[in-house]
């Protein structure tokens, strides 16, 4: 992918412009958060005129907090109307920016355990962290369950638009996801060139291809028997046609121009089956992609950072690290 240097002038100068606008808040919860634990707050609305294809029954974002331990959050945000970026900052950014795109089985988007929490531990590494807050395909969205793609789609350009605020390298912005997100990373990976929406300024004209996707236990086919029901249901309905589990499934659209992957899970997944990132692995193999594969004995499922301590898995995120920079990241 190249941008010139006109059309980041151009955009540049937009985003600047975009800044001062009000933007809409994080999804946050009565309960409070543990002192001193950083909770960010800048966001980056995607849509400038709203998100395209409003449901007819207006929704209504919800934040509900599942964790019953005070010193530990674990939020679910569903009914987002507003998707919408949470930027992490790094002190001394290196260059690189990351999209996260949290689990939730496309139910709802899962704030702290797949989302906050490893946009801190990317930050505080120098990366800057984008933790999507994106649309669910189950709440009436014309775009149906294209939806998600859509957001994602968008926010990669939106991040390209703006890498001079942010001292990114727009060659530099890649992609990551868990579970469902792990799915929409993936998606966003082999379908980054999909029309899934009608441009509505000049950000769109950027590419959304990711510079490398690395989807974390995640969920890839729409087919039985490897699919997660709840997240095919949310995605397809409950009796989707075969070529809507096709259109769907990422690794049967790898292009030959995807981006370098990093796929990682867990032989004892008991939600998400492990061969669901053999899938994905295969079909990039057979594409010559170059994909990092780790398959760990013990992890479960939706380890995130939390999960993993004192488990082998635990090193998961050094091990992302490291493929990153063979790959220029």
């Amino acid at each position: 992918m190249t941008i010139d240097r006109r059309t980041l002038m151009t955009l540049g100068a937009a985003s600047i412009a975009g800044s001062a606008l009000g933007q809409t808040p994080p999804p946050s919860a009565k309960s409070q958060v543990p002192a001193g634990l950083y909770q960010p707050t800048e966001t980056i609305d995607l849509w400038p005129e709203g998100a395209p294809g409003t449901p007819a029954v207006p929704l209504v974002e919800t934040v509900n907090e599942r964790s019953t331990d005070p010193q530990l959050t674990d939020r679910a945000v569903f009914g987002i109307s507003h998707p919408r970026m949470v930027v992490f900052r790094p002190a001394q950014p290196n260059g690189a920016a990351v999209l996260i795109t949290p689990g939730g089985g496309y139910r709802w988007v899962v704030v702290d355990k797949e989302g906050y929490e490893m946009g801190r531990w990317l930050a505080a590494r120098g990366y800057t962290a984008f933790v999507l807050f994106y649309r669910l395909p189950g709440e009436g969205w014309a775009a149906g369950p294209n939806v998600g793609l859509s957001d994602a789609q968008r926010a990669m350009r939106i991040i390209r638009s703006r890498a001079k605020t942010y001292g990114i390298d727009p060659e530099r912005v890649g992609a990551m996801g868990f579970s469902a997100g792990g799915h929409l990373c993936a998606d966003l990976g082999t379908r980054f060139a999909v029309k899934t929406y009608e441009p509505v300024d000049e950000v769109d004209k950027l590419s959304a291809r990711p510079a490398l996707a690395a989807p974390i236990y995640p969920v890839i086919s729409m087919r039985t028997p490897d699919a997660h029901p709840g997240s095919r249901e949310k995605l397809l309905g409950s009796n989707p046609a075969a070529s809507e589990e096709q259109k769907h499934s990422p690794h049967l659209h790898v292009p030959d121009n995807a981006p370098p992957f990093f796929v990682l899970h867990a032989e004892d997944d008991d939600v998400v089956p492990v061969e669901n990132a053999l899938l994905m692995r295969a079909a990039l193999r057979a594409k010559k992609i170059i994909v990092e594969t780790h398959i760990f004995a013990h992890g479960g499922h939706g380890f995130g950072l939390r999960k993993a301590i004192g488990k082998p898995v635990e090193i998961w995120p050094e091990l992302f690290l490291n493929f990153a920079r063979t790959q220029g990241f």
